[in-house]
């Protein structure tokens, strides 16, 4: 009996504290409700569209070719019973190739030339609405004359892996006359495509066996160099290439790719101590992250990985996938355990997997897996569309719908991002140009005039915490009838919307998003 009036007791005392709850959830939501003044637009969010945002999306890989008809490649998506073509669901074009290639000869430079496959292939990309992206590859070990003949002609140090190929020449990095050629000729790109219009990013490093910042040739392997001067030799080369790069494109993202022996004489093993000091010290400068071993578990394993989740949201992650499917590589001995010969499909769905536990902001289309990803993984280009990277909208907007020309409008806009990414607006590149802002459109949508609220930072908003602003301002525009609109815009372009809205809804030819009709007396 006595256990039973304690029962009793205690359900009295939880039916008192859910009405205390209940009533104190009313409170706060009437308070919410109260602060916010006007009239409540709740745009129409968008979740699988494809939006071509800078460093966000699918990046597909340019042709060396420069066939005009590559572009229009297409591949049958079971799913949607019709074919598909890449490029409708990329956002940037990543170019990947030797410096000969760029600069055959000294003064030559083959992305000027409209003859060149180099010239048509960019401006393939660059017509069809796609920035580009560079990546220099310098080392011929495995390529062939990657660095330019007349570099060796005026006297740059080589290191020769087998005299039976001669043309397969590694520069030593640290040599006066390499450097001298290579920092004229990214002087030279950067006069060209130092400009967020035409370039993405670069992958600003370019050094080792396929450009990927791994087995790095400072010395003649025979002559058994001390660990201290190749850790000396290592730094100092890093710290010249990137002044070179950072120096040149200071309004391109510029990436490094991160692994546990970035910058050594090896291929691959266990973590260098100095790896993650050197990867930092190199972020710090301004660089961004790739890396091009997604899907490899031994190759991005745990070191990896715990890297990038401390650069989570404070640095952009660019993914490739390690394994090429398509007859290069035994995929299928991945110590995973979990790709099957001849399942292409298998690999795709571990560099998803990968991918979103990185939470990067770009996925590749690589030529050669390209179409393994429409034909047999075609759900997880979906995925990666509606979930990766950032997909930002504002979900809730409070605006005036009448309000006299010397009163101060109140605005109240919370914003969602609905990606695993980050708008990555605090590089040092960007410098935080992009900024929400609030317009009033005249009767033809043109725009009147633009309203910037400085609070609201993008780079903030993850997929978890959707992010308040209470805006104040003076409008200070002739009495009339007009429409606010909302926009991500560009400050360093004239304040013209830079980022799309993940959003359905009527939408301006220049990328605001229409809310509702003001009346200004």
């Amino acid at each position: 009996m006595k256990k039973l009036n304690y029962k009793i007791t205690g359900l009295k005392i939880l039916g008192v504290l859910c009405v205390l709850l209940t009533f104190a959830c009313k409170k706060n939501s009437e308070e919410d409700t109260k602060q916010a003044q006007g009239t409540l637009v709740k745009p129409n969010y968008n979740r699988s569209s494809t939006f071509r945002n800078p460093l966000n999306g699918w990046v597909m890989y340019g042709s060396g070719s420069g066939n005009p008809n590559y572009w229009d490649t297409e591949y049958y998506v079971s799913d949607l019973g019709k074919r598909v073509k890449a490029i409708d669901y990329a956002s940037a074009c990543y170019i990947r190739t030797n410096w000969a290639t760029f600069n055959p000869s000294n003064g030559v430079y083959a992305w000027r030339d409209p003859n060149s496959a180099l010239y048509k292939m960019i401006k393939g990309a660059l017509d069809r609405g796609l920035p580009i992206s560079f990546r220099v590859v310098v080392d011929g070990r495995d390529q062939g004359l990657n660095t330019p003949q007349f570099v060796y002609d005026a006297g740059a140090k080589f290191y020769l892996e087998n005299p039976s190929f001669p043309l397969r020449k590694t520069p030593y990095p640290q040599d006066p006359i390499f450097r001298q050629h290579y920092a004229k000729f990214i002087e030279e790109l950067a006069k060209d495509f130092n400009d967020p219009k035409k370039t993405s990013f670069i992958d600003a490093y370019g050094l080792g066996k396929w450009g990927e910042a791994h087995n790095v040739i400072y010395f003649d392997p025979a002559a058994n160099t001390p660990t201290q001067r190749v850790e000396e030799a290592k730094e100092e080369v890093m710290d010249w290439i990137s002044d070179v790069y950072t120096k040149n494109f200071t309004k391109i993202p510029l990436i490094i790719n991160y692994h546990r022996v970035v910058g050594d004489p090896v291929s691959w093993g266990a973590a260098n101590p100095n790896a993650d000091r050197l990867l930092t010290k190199l972020i710090n400068k301004g660089y961004s992250l790739r890396s091009d071993a997604f899907g490899m578990t031994e190759y991005y394993g745990s070191w990896e990985k715990s890297f990038a989740k401390a650069w989570n949201f404070k640095r952009p992650i660019l993914m490739e996938g390690g394994w090429i499917t398509s007859g290069t590589h035994r995929y299928w001995i991945d110590p995973s355990g979990k790709y099957r010969e001849n399942f292409p499909e298998d690999v795709r769905k571990g560099e998803f997997d990968s991918s979103a536990e990185a939470a990067v902001n770009m996925m590749d289309f690589r030529v050669g897996d390209t179409e393994s990803w429409f034909t047999r993984a075609f759900t997880f280009v979906q995925r990666f569309t509606s979930e990766g990277g950032y997909r930002v909208y504002p979900d809730q907007v409070y605006l005036p719908e009448k309000i006299g020309s010397s009163e101060e409008a109140v605005i109240t806009h919370r914003w969602r991002n609905m990606g695993w990414g980050y708008l990555p607006n605090n590089i040092p590149q960007w410098n935080y140009k992009y900024k929400v802002a609030f317009a009033l459109l005249n009767a033809d949508g043109s725009v009147n005039k633009v309203f910037i609220d400085k609070a609201a930072e993008p780079s903030t908003w993850l997929k978890t915490s959707p992010t308040r602003y209470e805006f104040k301002t003076a409008l200070g525009v002739p009495a009339g009838t007009y429409t606010w609109a909302v926009a991500i815009v560009d400050s360093a372009n004239e304040n013209k919307p830079g980022i799309r809205l993940s959003v359905n809804g009527d939408i301006t030819t220049e990328g605001w998003l229409k809310l509702i009709n003001v009346q200004v007396q």
